[in-house]
Order: C-alpha cells, then structure tokens, then sequence
C-alpha cells in the first residue's frame, strides 16, 4: 500500500522540479519568448531571441527548433514581400495606354525572378500554413503572368 502513493508522488515530485527548471533556465526563458514572437509573426525578433536561448544552452532543442522555423519563415515573408513589390510595378506598367518592348522585358523578368525563387523555397511541417499558401498564390499568379508574357 506504501508503494501505491509512493510512485506516483515521486514521479509527480520529479515532474514539478523539471517544471521549475524550464520555468527558471534563462535559455528556456528566452525561448518561450522566442516562441511568442513567432506566433504572433514576428520572425527576425523570434530568430533572434532564439539564437540568444541558443547560445546559453546549445543544447536546447526548443531553442534551435524556433530558430530553424523562424529562418524558414523569414524566407517565405521575404519572399512575399518581394513578389507584392514587383506586382505593384507591374500594375504600374499595366496602367499604360501602351505597354513597349522595354516594359514587357521588366515584366517577364520579374515574373521569372519570383518563379525561380520560389523553387528555391523548401517548406518544413511546421512553417506557417499561411505563409505556404501565400507564396504559392504568388508563385501561381506570377507563373501565368510569366506564360503570358512570353507568347
């Protein structure tokens, strides 16, 4: 009957000493709030607090999990954040009376820089959805517009 209790108080003792451990660990402070930023969308402030979690503790593995999501993050936000600027100039070019040579030329070419950067994009299980789904709508978007141009 002793050992009944004494087990289970054991494991749970156990369980609230490792508890306290990743409460107080400043590496595993700063990982949970690097956790946070990369909720919210904040991917350079996650990497980065990451990166600090990771340099007190290399061996903490919650820390270098954020910091490998959040550069493959980064990429897809920079990215999309390339795609949107080079729509902008083609809707620009687009907004003319006539489009010229020169002007089809831009528009092929940035059509084909943001295709080609896309193949070079390599998505984890764990990379935000809406990030993946954003930047193959540019992909697809940018892949007729290329297949438009070039006929």
């Amino acid at each position: 009957m002793n050992n009944k209790f004494f087990f289970p108080g054991l494991a749970a003792l156990f369980l609230v000493i490792m508890g306290l451990y990743f409460l107080i660990n400043p590496s595993y402070e700063k990982s949970i709030e690097a956790q946070y930023y990369y909720e919210i969308g904040n991917y350079e402030e996650a990497y980065a607090r990451a990166n600090e979690a990771f340099s007190l503790d290399i061996y903490n593995r919650m820390a270098s999990t954020i910091m490998a999501q959040s550069k493959t993050s980064m990429k897809y936000q920079k990215y999309i954040d390339e795609a949107k600027q080079y729509m902008v100039e083609i809707n620009k070019i687009a907004q003319k009376e006539t489009i010229s040579d020169a002007d089809r030329a831009r528009i092929k070419l940035m059509s084909e820089i943001v295709v080609d950067s896309y193949k070079k994009l390599a998505p984890s299980v764990i990379t935000d959805k809406k990030l993946v789904q954003e930047a193959a709508k540019y992909y697809s978007d940018f892949g007729k517009l290329f297949e438009k141009v070039n006929r």
